[in-house]
């Protein structure tokens, strides 16, 4: 058994769902059959003996005397006519015994007849009247000593005297109950054959149905083993749901291996920023250690700064890929962008900020501020000149732009430039760059907050950095 439970795999549950559903529809089917079979078999003895019926009732109103009435062999058509006062007036000959039509008697009695003689011509307008049949119904009947289930038809005649009597008149449903019997034994013959064959098919087609998801199975299992992401999983030349699972697992593996490389990298790029300022420090301390007159006491301090802010970043980096979410508060950018730019005094070149009035934001004002702080230092790190701020709205955004007049951002370069640790110019010092995070914070919270940041060409030439988050109004809704 392999240790696996009694239908614990869909290909079992399957079959055994299909064969049971099947057999529920054979078995209703069936019924249904078998009663509308015995429906029509009842009908059809019902018109057998309404037709016996309307021929001795057909003789009985021609005035014909009881005694002379030519009755239907008993055995197929046993007949029984009766008056108002249930007085048996004539019988089928070789009937012993009949229930069913109310009156149990089979032994007629004395008949002076109808009134007519037997030459007496049948198109007189003094013949009696064949009325209609009044009840079916069922019973049993025994000739020479065979008993056996009748369909009874009762049917009243007015013979020529006007004396109304009743006629039962049956017809036997030893066939019709034989039909029945012998097509219920067909179809219980044949049940478990159609459910062999449904069972066999269900097996087999769910086989052929779940081998690709079996193969799926099998390479994520070898993929979790090898911890191998850049293996995939094969995908089925089909259109249906197993290849649409095989190609969305594809998409996922490919993303997880992005991620774990993503990350690789990003701690081996930390790593690296860390161990820079670190040697340094260290160096300095070491050297302080032996030659105290030597200590560079700004060299340390800003070591150990530098340090301070890129653990900062990397644990900014750290909440954002945990997915902090960001604050639902309202924020005017305008506001926030004057107060920045009125603390930064000590900046190399002045910042021209251009706002317009409740430019209102939904999202973290802390890390909003963090966005603006990065742009503005970025632009501080490459204008020659002049840099200037603008907030707009522009339909239903708020955009921020932050432009320069330094050498631009090549355009090869204009989206590779918010990766991780990534500088463009590699030939700049570490301690005027920066370790390549503030672009990569910046647009990483952008997007949290519903919107993105993109680099252009300013149209005065330098680069231009554009943030463009949804108006509050629209993220409130």
């Amino acid at each position: 058994m392999n240790g696996r439970r009694p239908f614990s795999s869909v290909r079992a549950r399957a079959t055994v769902g299909a064969t049971l559903v099947v057999a529920v529809a054979l078995v209703a089917a069936g019924v249904a059959v078998l009663f509308a079979l015995r429906s029509n078999l009842g009908g059809q003895a019902d018109a057998e003996a309404d037709t016996a019926a309307r021929r001795v009732a057909t003789q009985i109103a021609a005035g014909t005397p009881y005694a002379n009435l030519e009755l239907p062999d008993a055995e197929d058509h046993p007949v029984q006519v009766v008056n108002r006062d249930g007085q048996v007036l004539a019988v089928s000959e070789d009937l012993e015994e009949i229930s069913g039509t109310g009156v149990p008697g089979v032994t007629p009695v004395p008949s002076p007849g109808t009134g007519r003689d037997d030459d007496d011509d049948t198109d007189d307008p003094d013949a009696g009247h064949v009325g209609d049949v009044t009840w079916h119904g069922g019973g049993r009947a025994t000739v020479d000593g065979q008993a056996a289930a009748y369909r009874f038809t009762q049917l009243e005649v007015t013979d020529p005297r006007d004396e109304t009597v009743v006629v039962h008149a049956g017809a036997s449903l030893e066939e019709g109950r034989s039909t029945v019997t012998t097509a219920a034994l067909v179809m219980l013959a044949g049940l478990p054959l159609l459910l062999g064959v449904v069972a066999s098919v269900t097996w087999r087609v769910t086989r052929r149905a779940l081998r690709p998801v079996e193969d799926i199975r099998r390479e994520m299992a070898a993929i979790t083993a090898s911890t191998d992401l850049s293996r995939r999983v094969p995908e089925p030349a089909s259109r249906d749901e197993v290849a649409r699972l095989a190609r969305t697992t594809n998409a996922t593996l490919a993303a997880l291996e992005a991620s774990v490389e993503r990350q690789r990298r990003f701690v081996a790029d930390a790593s690296h920023e860390l161990r820079s300022p670190l040697a340094s420090l260290r160096t300095q301390l070491e050297v302080a250690a032996a030659h105290p007159s030597l200590l560079d006491l700004p060299g340390a301090v800003a070591d150990t700064v530098r340090l301070q802010n890129l653990t900062t970043d990397l644990l900014l980096l750290a909440r954002l890929d945990a997915g902090e979410q960001p604050d639902t508060t309202r924020v005017d950018l305008t506001n926030l962008l004057t107060a920045l730019v009125d603390r930064r005094t000590t900046d190399r070149i002045p910042v021209r900020a251009e706002t317009e009035q409740e430019t209102t934001v939904t999202g973290s004002r802390t890390q909003l501020a963090r966005v603006i702080g990065n742009l503005l230092d970025n632009a501080q790190r490459h204008t020659r000149t002049w840099i200037t701020a603008t907030v707009r709205h522009e339909d239903d955004q708020v955009v921020l732009r932050v432009d320069d007049d330094g050498p631009g951002v090549p355009e090869d370069d204009r989206d590779r430039v918010f990766e991780r640790f990534v500088r463009l110019d590699d030939a700049r010092s570490r301690d005027d760059g920066g370790a390549g995070l503030g672009l990569a914070i910046a647009r990483d919270i952008a997007r949290r907050h519903g919107g993105d940041l993109t680099a252009t060409r300013a149209p005065a030439g330098g680069a231009r950095f554009e943030l463009r988050l949804p108006r509050a109004r629209d993220r409130e809704k």
